[in-house]
């Protein structure tokens, strides 16, 4: 998903350079569009996580825990092709200190909750799993709440039709950036 995703940081850095700010936010939804269509491909790795790893030779013991780990996590793939897509656009914008303070703030919270669920309530993995998800899902949401809040100039116009012309190509360079990464 990573290397998917590098292709719209090539994209956004171009668009940015050539002035056509309008066109990374539309780039930024059609790698919503495609790295969540993936994401729920992916899914089925996390919910059948325990067979799959049985079926190639790990303990019960281990291939339960990480199993129930998985389950928990499913909403978190999907939060960390968001932030990740998020990312690239405001770095290509030089959007880098609301970044830095969303991170800390997430940081402060993730510390204490996890603190908090993990050890004072004996949550365990599952504490984790929760504190992980609210911490991935808090990122997404306050970058979210910058972007929509017309922060961005010309950048973010709206959620636009755009977004699904031209999807093959996009797909196309997609896995040809995830390919060169691998």
């Amino acid at each position: 998903m990573l290397g998917m995703g590098s292709a719209l940081e090539t994209l956004c850095g171009q668009a940015f350079g050539a002035g056509q700010l309008d066109m990374l936010g539309i780039y930024m939804q059609r790698s919503w569009v495609i790295l969540n269509t993936t994401a729920i491909v992916l899914t089925f790795l996390y919910i059948f996580a325990e067979r799959f790893l049985k079926l190639i030779g790990q303990s019960d013991e281990i291939s339960k825990a990480a199993g129930v780990f998985a389950i928990w996590m499913v909403t978190q793939l999907f939060a960390y092709t968001m932030n990740f897509l998020i990312a690239k656009f405001l770095q290509c914008q030089s959007k880098m200190t609301v970044m830095a303070l969303i991170l800390a703030v997430a940081l402060l919270l993730h510390t204490f909750f996890s603190w908090l669920l993990m050890l004072k309530l004996g949550w365990g993995l599952v504490g984790a799993a929760i504190m992980l998800n609210a911490s991935w899902w808090f990122i997404v949401v306050a970058q979210l709440i910058y972007i929509f809040s017309e922060t961005c100039d010309r950048a973010w116009t709206g959620f636009s039709r755009k977004a699904f012309q031209n999807l093959w190509g996009f797909i196309r360079l997609s896995l040809a950036s995830a390919v060169m990464l691998w």
